[in-house]
């Protein structure tokens, strides 16, 4: 950058820049302020940032309980045994077989640490507490 400077008392006053180097420097200054605000707004909320792989492959209509128990980096086993379920019916739960009762749903939501509408399609109803065919939730025996 080429600059001119201006003095006062032997001291630098002024310095005098190209225009095109002064609005370079403005267009930074103003990126730099987004940055700053951007990383504050991050930092004031208590909401969870979601990847947008997890958006992606739920939008795409992936098995949400699998997406988001990969997300959070469980197994099977480790999920089902956080939800008092057997890893069987969530295997079942994951492939579309089953679809899960309201409890069960609840309590995989809890171990994922989100809502039970994000376990549901906007068109879904929450299943019976009975579970399908009024056989229970799949608890362990």
């Amino acid at each position: 950058m080429k600059a001119q400077f201006i003095e006062k008392n032997s001291e630098p006053e002024w310095a005098v820049v190209p225009y095109a180097e002064y609005l370079r420097l403005i267009e930074a200054k103003e990126m730099l302020e987004d940055i700053v605000a951007f990383d504050a707004a991050i930092g004031a909320t208590d909401e969870e940032i979601i990847p947008h792989t997890v958006v992606r492959r739920l939008v795409e209509g992936e098995n949400p309980v699998r997406v988001w128990r990969e997300h959070r980096g469980q197994t099977q086993q480790q999920l089902a045994n956080q939800a008092g379920i057997r890893t069987a019916y969530l295997s079942q739960i994951e492939g579309g077989k089953r679809t899960g009762s309201a409890r069960v749903l609840a309590s995989l939501a809890k171990a994922l640490r989100i809502g039970i509408e994000d376990l549901l399609d906007n068109e879904e109803q929450v299943p019976s507490p009975l579970g399908e065919e009024g056989r229970g939730e799949g608890a362990t025996d």
